[in-house]
């Protein structure tokens, strides 16, 4: 598939009333055509894997087009360079969030970058290196207790970051990590309790939020099974 099909697609498919909603949302309406999640995913069934693609499309700038390069690209030719350059130009949740889920976390440098990306002061770089954690916890079921569990301290020690986009980052990925097995769920909900004795406001609500999730009846069923 060429750039220019792909991106009269995107423009064929756009909604401005989805853009209006996902502006009230949080998310940034500028370069944004209102293309949902599902037909990306169309798209990109239909483009199949395509390093090159992936390039083009993030470099176009459009909101959808860069949510799409994170369905494309692949895995294992992605460099430690291109996510500095990608994670730089983050502006919106969902775009950090579709990236990591989509793309960083299966790299190789997924679990460096998580840890790096975590003492970083730019919101959406921060974000990315929660959202890595979390999108890890879920999708590498091959990840021992002790690899997850390093994120822990992290988790603790950002919590009291009380920018929204980086809290609810910090509560996802202690939320997936306790979700694992009940091994985590223990440490997990260990450090929620250690993070409650924070006077931070973010870093109660992180806690608070985790462990009732952790420490439900549905979690406890889950862990069962």
């Amino acid at each position: 598939m060429k750039l220019s099909q792909v991106l009269e697609r995107l423009k064929s498919l756009s909604n401005p009333d989805a853009v209006s909603g996902m502006a009230r949302f949080g998310i940034n309406p500028h370069n944004t055509y209102g293309v949902s999640v599902p037909d990306l995913r169309k798209i990109a069934k239909e483009a199949g894997r395509d390093h090159a693609l992936a390039g083009q499309l993030w470099s176009s700038g459009i909101h959808e087009a860069r949510i799409l390069a994170s369905m494309v690209d692949d895995p294992a030719l992605v460099t430690e360079a291109q996510m500095e350059r990608w994670v730089k130009d983050f502006d919106s949740w969902d775009t950090c969030d579709q990236c990591c889920m989509n793309l960083f976390d299966k790299t190789r440098f997924a679990y460096k970058k998580a840890m790096q990306w975590s003492r970083r002061p730019e919101e959406f770089v921060k974000r990315a290196g929660f959202a890595l954690m979390a999108s890890l916890a879920v999708h590498d079921k091959d990840a021992s207790d002790e690899q997850m569990a390093k994120f822990l301290p992290v988790i603790e020690r950002e919590a009291g970051d009380a920018r929204n986009f980086v809290k609810k980052a910090v509560n996802w990925a202690l939320r997936q990590i306790g979700k694992r097995n009940s091994n985590l769920n223990k440490a997990a909900i260990r450090t929620a309790k250690e993070i409650q004795k924070s006077d931070s406001k973010a870093a109660n609500w992180i806690a608070a939020d985790a462990l009732r999730e952790l420490t439900s009846e549905a979690a406890r069923q889950r862990l069962r099974r």
